[in-house]
């Protein structure tokens, strides 16, 4: 072996294209027709789909990235940010799955495979039977992609900056290596927070970014825990003093925020002291965060308009693109309707012997409680009687159900309020909704009768049992 002394030469700066645009953005925009097979690799609306575990990745502070492969053999189209919703078996194969939404880690540049990066709690239900039980060839069903914390599709300028802390930096982590395998010009700056000096998830790649792309700039900081005497990065909690250092400009600047709520309040705050817009503020958490639901509920109204328009499209240019792909590739073409990927359904399923099972023996029946007896509050056009409670609520169509539901006495669980986290699930046993989740329910659910009221209106009466 020959030792080879290697000197640093200097080398000049890429010349690049003004700002970024993502690969799709064009193919979209086209007014000439543009190939199936392009927009195929085109954001599309949240599918349900089953995907395969193929590779698992340890990560710093007590993660693991797990990298999938979509069972039909169709990308997943997604944008940087976004995140899946998983049902994972924790309970049994015979047993309803528990969701859990989990951001995208990896870059949508390259869909063929994807990734999405769990921290491990010790007193979680979830998180510990996924890093002790999900493996290569484990596969799950899944609905994405999700959410509106995203880069945009175009951005003429491209100067962002990040803040990530914990377990937040997975949805920041998809967004920087998206913009390091695109072209064009951008400036970013990364401020990540961890808890201990060798917790830092992706140390190693985002310090290869930073060094071999002069658009990104890397910063780390620890809390008010004890240090390394070697510690070089940046100490203590977010602060006004510790953004303006690294980004003096951030007034000028889109600014990604993720991490846990108390993390993201402050950072709230301290944006406006150093002049950030709230219009340049995007933040990843689960508990009504500014301009992303605001951009969320927009997409909503958009979608109600166009919504069938596009679901047509979708079906035609994903048969499209299967059919245009010669013979000798193999590839497994799955059927699609207007509501996208259509799942196999499987063997019927029949008893050993041959014969339907028998039927259990009845069990006596009870008379239904008579919503009529109950007592009635508050005032609106509408009334959800709700049937475990024992009470009728009045409702105008226009107010959340849940929040009416809450006020009045009922009882239902819930976390994010959004439509994402799928806590506050109930059954509609009669009447109408509205509903407009980000991925908290499948398609299988709602069929089944059931709703999430946090994000649900009342067309009608309802009967609900809760």
């Amino acid at each position: 072996m020959i030792d080879v002394a290697l000197t640093e030469t200097p080398v000049q700066e890429p010349q690049r294209i003004r700002g970024l645009e993502m690969p799709w953005n064009r193919v979209m925009g086209s007014l000439e027709g543009p190939a199936s097979a392009a927009k195929a690799l085109g954001p599309w609306h949240p599918q349900e789909f089953m995907a395969e575990c193929v590779e698992t990745v340890p990560e710093a502070g007590g993660m693991m990235t797990f990298v999938f492969r979509r069972c039909d053999g169709a990308p997943l189209a997604f944008r940087a940010g976004q995140y899946v919703n998983i049902a994972f078996p924790v309970n049994g194969e015979d047993q309803e799955p528990v969701d859990r939404s989990y951001s995208l880690s990896s870059s949508p540049t390259e869909p063929w495979t994807f990734s999405v990066t769990v921290k491990k709690d010790p007193g979680g239900l979830v998180s510990p039977w996924v890093h002790e039980n999900v493996r290569p060839g484990t596969v799950l069903d899944m609905l994405g992609p999700v959410g509106a914390f995203h880069l945009p599709d175009a951005d003429r300028r491209a100067r962002y900056l990040f803040l990530a802390a914990g377990a937040g930096i997975t949805p920041i982590m998809s967004m920087l290596r998206t913009i390091h395998d695109l072209p064009g010009t951008a400036d970013v700056v990364v401020l990540y927070h961890g808890a201990e000096a060798g917790g830092f998830a992706f140390h190693r790649e985002l310090a290869y970014i930073a060094s071999v792309d002069s658009r990104v700039k890397v910063f780390y900081a620890l809390g008010d825990r004890g240090m390394p005497e070697a510690w070089e990065g940046f100490k203590g909690r977010l602060s006004a003093a510790m953004i303006d250092e690294v980004a003096p400009d951030a007034n000028g600047r889109q600014v990604y925020a993720c991490g846990p709520e108390g993390y993201l309040n402050t950072a709230t705050e301290l944006l406006k002291k150093v002049g950030v817009d709230d219009t340049s503020i995007y933040m990843e958490f689960f508990s009504g965060d500014r301009q992303t639901l605001l951009e969320y509920q927009a997409e909503l109204a958009l979608a109600a308009d166009i919504a069938e328009e596009i679901a047509e499209e979708i079906a035609e240019s994903a048969e499209d693109y299967f059919e245009s792909q010669p013979a000798a590739f193999g590839i497994y073409e799955p059927g699609y309707d207007e509501d996208g990927t259509l799942q196999a359904t499987g063997m019927p399923l029949v008893a050993a012997d041959g014969e339907a099972p028998a039927a259990a023996e009845a069990a006596p029946e009870t008379a239904a409680p008579d919503a009529s007896s109950f007592d009635t509050v508050g005032t609106g056009s509408l009334t959800l009687s709700f049937m475990r409670t024992g009470i009728n609520v009045r409702i105008d169509p226009d107010l959340p159900i849940l929040e009416v539901a809450q006020r009045a006495g009922v009882r239902i669980g819930a976390n994010c309020k959004e439509g994402m986290c799928g806590s506050c699930k109930v059954v509609k046993l009669s009447g109408e909704i509205d509903m407009n989740h980000q991925g908290g329910i499948r398609k299988r659910e709602i069929d089944a009768g059931k709703f999430l009221p946090c994000c649900s209106t009342a067309r009608t009466d309802m009967v609900i049992d809760a």
